[in-house]
């Protein structure tokens, strides 16, 4: 592949890298889709300004983690990650459907572990053989994740205390009790999802910490941490109570199966669903991991 070029991302990639994940996503998305359930869909134009924010939030916090594949001129592949502290993260790494097999992503991948320097690393992953493949070769563990989905049985809702809706100054107890759970605060990502998402947190975070985001467009809770799984059973039963229609809860692996009985008892029903992909870290719990924030 002596005819791809790696080199940094730019604000102006943006359109073009939403293009090229999309479609290796479309793939991956596509592979273990069961009968009876729905093709992916391509996001609407709303959904496309959403990605293209995220991603230059990104951008900008950690712009030597960003990089593009490029071929004759083209986008052939790229990747987003992030250092944050002692932790490094994965948030977007596609390669144009066609051109697997061919290099890029290993060329990608080589090029975003050495921006990790060394720090332990997770990432979400479709069950994609050739990504899985990569991941694994590249040193990381793969761990198992579920979902669940459905309406909520509004019913079955108890009554939930102790919680209230988050504030600027809960960032702080917010970023400790992530460094405690993944070994490093979210930091600008908390100060990013706090200005587009509803945040609700644990009233008592000096002996009870906890906190999730809610996800007002797919009407999901996201990014959900909690310093036991008492705390973060009220935080996930508060969220579905919030929802209005079809939900889902994403990226529950086996240390979080409290969110499994959340989730069963909401009268959900459980699928399967990739991977969370970890190099020199445990998996973190309770803790559920958001797509683009792990």
């Amino acid at each position: 592949m002596d005819s791809v070029r790696i080199r940094p991302m730019t604000p102006d990639d943006l359109p073009a890298a939403r293009r090229v994940s999309f479609a290796a996503f479309l793939v991956g998305d596509g592979l273990p889709r069961r009968v009876g359930e729905p093709e992916p869909e391509p996001p609407d134009e709303d959904g496309v300004r959403r990605w293209i924010a995220k991603m230059g939030h990104l951008l900008a916090a950690d712009p030597a983690g960003c990089l593009v594949a490029e071929e004759d001129g083209e986008m052939a592949g790229c990747a987003i990650s992030q250092n944050r502290g002692g932790l490094w993260y994965l948030s977007v790494f596609a390669v144009r459907p066609g051109l697997q097999g061919r290099g890029v992503g290993k060329r990608l991948m080589d090029a975003v572990l050495a921006h990790a320097d060394g720090r332990p690393g997770m990432l979400s992953a479709t069950a994609h053989p050739g990504a899985t493949r990569r991941y694994r070769l590249a040193g990381f563990t793969l761990h198992p994740m579920m979902r669940m989905v459905g309406r909520v049985d509004r019913s079955r809702l108890p009554a939930i205390d102790g919680l209230r809706d988050g504030r600027p100054g809960d960032l702080a107890w917010m970023d400790e009790l992530d460094e405690r759970l993944r070994g490093a605060g979210h930091g600008p990502d908390h100060v990013h999802l706090r200005e587009n998402a509803p945040l609700i947190v644990s009233d008592d975070p000096g002996r009870r910490p906890g906190y999730v985001y809610l996800d007002e467009v797919w009407d999901r809770p996201m990014l959900l941490a909690a310093g036991d799984p008492e705390t973060a059973g009220r935080l996930l039963w508060e969220a579905l109570a919030r929802t209005k229609g079809e939900t889902i809860v994403n990226r529950i692996t086996v240390a979080n199966h409290w969110a499994v009985d959340v989730g069963l008892a909401a009268r959900l029903d459980i699928r399967q669903q990739g991977y969370l992909v970890l190099r020199g870290m445990s998996d973190p719990a309770p803790y559920l991991a958001e797509t683009h924030f792990l």
